[in-house]
């Protein structure tokens, strides 16, 4: 309770700051904006991982949803029960524990160098978000971007922050209606603030 507490703060914090100082638009050409890449190569997890389920999510999943930012290391979600299928499938391909995070799982690197943190979760949703996945053009799996946000809103780091509000700024109706769906299911606290959020995402990318 007291973790979530800090992270609705922070975003409120956060939110009241932008508002008083948001103007339309970003200065970034609205082809930018709308522009999906995957540039920079990953590890393919998918020839490392292969007796469970798991979802890229962090900065890596956000390039599906929003202009890409450089990032490298890799975050994915794996269910509680799968965690010993994943952590041998990483031993059987060199893969290095390095420790284990403050939130539940655990940080590796793999062969080729690139860190990998093993996220693992046993709420409700992860198992919707581990078997609806998306698809990157390298075929790697990616969280669907409602639960993408349900995961930011929850850390509420500045940078998750950020990231929540482009991409719910680029995101269609459609895409919302699920996202608020959710969040009120899984986060209720947050809708108050995932509606700012909103709001101000659109006034950027409509401002373009």
């Amino acid at each position: 309770m007291l973790i979530q507490d800090l992270s609705l703060q922070k975003r409120q914090f956060f939110i009241t700051l932008i508002k008083k100082r948001v103007k339309s638009g970003t200065g970034s050409s609205r082809e930018f904006l709308h522009k999906r890449t995957w540039t920079y190569p990953v590890s393919n997890l998918n020839s490392i991982i292969k007796q469970a389920p798991f979802v890229i999510v962090g900065g890596v999943a956000t390039r599906l949803y929003m202009p890409e930012r450089m990032t490298l290391d890799i975050n994915i979600l794996i269910k509680a029960e799968d965690c010993e299928l994943v952590y041998q499938n990483l031993q059987n391909a060199n893969s290095k524990k390095i420790g284990d995070l403050s939130i539940s799982g655990s940080q590796w690197q793999l062969a080729d160098n690139t860190s990998l943190d093993v996220l693992v979760g046993d709420d409700e949703w992860v198992s919707e978000a581990i078997y609806q996945p998306n698809y990157a053009p390298d075929g790697l799996p990616i969280i669907p971007l409602p639960y993408l946000i349900l995961m930011k809103l929850s850390a509420s780091r500045t940078q998750d922050l950020a990231d929540i509000s482009r991409m719910l700024g680029l995101a269609k109706e459609k895409e919302l209606i699920k996202i608020r769906q959710v969040v009120e299911q899984y986060l209720p606290t947050a809708m108050e603030d995932l509606e700012s959020l909103i709001m101000l995402g659109k006034l950027e990318v409509e401002g373009n």
